[in-house]
């Protein structure tokens, strides 16, 4: 049994990797958009469309590739996405232009369907008793690429500012967010080769006719005898395979179905609608306006890797021990409790240029004399005035040196909020919503099911990347987290009403219990 499972594990160690490069892709844009909305002179809205471009990217995918993989296969269309994380971040390394930026990221956000396909393939080859572990090892590479791109933004950023030879040579100090972008090609192209190594989804092989190959597959991973018990259950639900795509449609939209799609539409609407890829894609960006300055925000989003990596741990040895519904639970709590400092930090502070604090500041002097020693009593305030006078381009090139200068907070209160925050998450919502999803729907509606949530889940999290750069400007930095807040609240209390536990049950018992 030890061989098997180790043999299972691997292959799910294997397409998790899709994981560790979205994770990259994901959240090394958080560097990158500060010098790519200097260098093309972008708006608020093209800002926050390069962030959330790939999410809307995913929403297609999203909408599609459940579906195509009960088609053609999980193992193809996983190989795909993988070519398409390639393509992406090397289009985006050698973009020239804003549009070629988006368009290459929108390519990467077609692959981010691996976050879909990913948990339905380790459920279907995982014994029910490490599926949750197993599954949550997708979401534990995901923040593993989450804090590699915030170490790598971070000693990218660093080396730029060393004027080594070397560095000179190849380009770095003046294309700095090329090569943080670029390095995303090393971690794709492994995932890619390494796909070709793995089986179909037994499950799939089973709903499609391929019984001989499903029950070699089940016997490699989980010896013979385990085979034999899932295959009877396998068999046992699979007369419900429908007879195409509209036939699933509206079964999937049936009377039965509608507390389990209830569920899975609550729990991803929540995961995004508490502001979590607002924090990882702009994390250097939020700590800068906590006055800190750009290099000690990049630094500081480090500790966001670190404690998503930590929590997530954490939530992988509690998944399967103290269940799903407590540790969401407690997240949820987290969430809104670590909100809540972050808005507090913001509402108390204060904003004044003092006159010897000028000279730190690479701005004609006589520009800034108007705002000397004028105190503002919010972010919005002050930054509207600075844009009065400077300009919204200069402004844009000088806001961290700017706001350091003047802010009066208290930016541990601001740093402890952001960290509960990523660890409230990383305990719950991250890794159990992926769990639940692969959990919950009946085997024969599984892509389709997925992929429908994944389309409402990217479709929120696209809206609350474009949406925050606007936020921030529009209704300034306390307002933005306090709303985080509050969705964190409404979320708690659909949770404890209508989560059912689902540890330690096959996926067809599950099935009966709850589709009605």
């Amino acid at each position: 049994m030890k061989t098997k499972m180790t043999s299972s594990l691997f292959i799910a160690l294997i397409v998790s990797l899709g994981g560790f490069v979205f994770g990259f892709d994901a959240s090394v844009i958080s560097g990158v958009v500060s010098f790519v909305a200097i260098e093309f002179n972008l708006s608020d809205w093209q800002q926050g469309f390069v962030v959330s471009s790939p999410t809307l990217g995913a929403v297609l995918a999203s909408l599609l590739a459940g579906t195509i993989s009960d088609r053609v296969g999980r193992k193809k269309v996983l190989i795909t996405i993988a070519f398409l994380y390639v393509i992406s971040a090397i289009f985006s390394a050698l973009s020239t232009s804003y549009e070629m930026l988006v368009t290459a990221r929108f390519i990467g956000g077609l692959a981010f369907a691996s976050l879909i396909l990913a948990p339905i393939y380790i459920a279907e080859i995982s014994p029910p008793n490490r599926r949750g572990k197993m599954i949550s090892l997708n979401q534990f590479n995901i923040v593993i690429g989450l804090s590699a791109a915030y170490f790598a933004n971070y000693y990218i950023l660093n080396l730029a500012q060393s004027n080594l030879a070397w560095v000179i040579d190849l380009g770095i100090n003046d294309n700095v967010w090329r090569w943080m972008l670029g390095l995303e090609i090393l971690p794709a192209t492994i995932f890619f080769v390494a796909l070709f190594f793995i089986p179909e989804s037994p499950r799939y092989l089973a709903l499609n006719g391929q019984t001989e190959k499903a029950k070699q597959v089940l016997t490699q991973l989980h010896g013979k005898v385990m085979m034999e018990q899932e295959f009877a259950e396998i068999e046992h639900t699979g007369h419900k395979k429908s007879a195409g795509l509209l036939i699933s449609i509206k079964e999937l939209f049936s009377k039965k179905m509608h507390l389990v799609l209830a569920i899975g539409l609550i729990i991803a609407i929540v995961q995004q609608i508490t502001g979590v890829n607002a924090i990882y894609f702009y994390a250097p960006s939020i700590f800068e306006q906590s006055g800190v300055g750009t290099n000690a925000a990049f630094a500081q989003a480090i500790w966001v890797g670190v404690i998503n990596v930590v929590f997530t741990i954490v939530a992988m040895v509690l998944i399967d021990k103290i269940g799903r519904k407590p540790l969401l639970v407690i997240g949820l709590s987290g969430i809104f409790i670590s909100m809540s400092l972050c808005y507090i930090g913001f509402n108390n502070a204060t904003y004044k240029l003092p006159a010897d604090s000028l000279a730190e500041i690479t701005i004609n002097q006589q520009t800034l004399q108007p705002l000397i020693n004028i105190e503002y009593q919010s972010d919005l305030e002050f930054k509207q005035a600075v844009t009065a006078v400077l300009g919204n381009k200069q402004f844009k090139a000088n806001e961290a040196a700017l706001i350091q200068a003047a802010i009066n907070i208290n930016p541990q209160l601001v740093l402890i909020g952001i960290l509960g925050f990523v660890a409230s998450f990383a305990v719950s919502l991250g890794p159990v919503m992926w769990v639940l999803l692969a959990e919950i729907f009946p085997n024969h509606l599984r892509g389709i099911a997925i992929s429908f949530v994944g389309v409402i889940n990217s479709a929120v999290s696209f809206s609350v990347q474009l949406l925050f750069p606007w936020q921030l400007s529009n209704l300034g930095t306390a307002l933005t987290f306090l709303l985080y807040g509050l969705f964190a609240i409404i979320g708690l209390a659909l949770v404890w009403w209508l989560l059912p536990e689902t540890k330690n049950k096959t996926l067809e018992q599950i099935e009966l219990e709850l589709v009605r």
